[in-house]
């Protein structure tokens, strides 16, 4: 199923979740150019969304901050591609149906009935991310 979006056509219909400690209210916008949640922290060119509740609920519960993880259902106001960091590195194909574009999002609402990942999976998926920052591997490439 493909959608239309400005005049593109887009592979996967959504629905789209950003997942952040941010607190946002409806219309919204979330743009590029902010401080990465993962590897240095560097300003980053793409803002990332997914078509999955758990790829969503990695970012909230992953996401640098105070406060707790939200996900909120976004729209895209432009296209988007897949994300390279995880379709070309770990899982070929995009099975977790993740994205990033240059355009912002939209925050259509907040999700609020979604499930955290365990905390022995929590503290694995931390530790491979300080064994990739010990090692010097970027965990964003953009």
């Amino acid at each position: 199923m493909e959608k239309t979006i400005e005049g593109l056509r887009q592979k996967d219909p959504g629905p789209f979740f950003h997942g952040t400690k941010a607190g946002l209210q409806p219309g919204d916008l979330l743009s590029a150019g902010y401080g990465s949640n993962y590897g240095e922290g560097r300003e980053a060119s793409f803002i990332y969304l997914t078509a999955t509740l758990d790829a969503a609920t990695w970012g909230a519960e992953l996401a640098r901050g105070e406060g707790p993880g939200r996900i909120y259902r976004v729209e895209p106001t432009g296209p988007f591609e897949d994300d390279p960091n995880l379709t070309n590195q770990r899982f070929p194909g995009n099975p977790t149906r993740s994205y990033r574009t240059r355009e912002p999002l939209r925050v259509v609402d907040e999700v609020v009935d979604w499930a955290p990942h365990t905390p022995e999976d929590l503290l694995n998926m931390r530790a491979h991310l300080d064994e990739l920052d010990r090692q010097g591997i970027e965990a964003i490439n953009e």
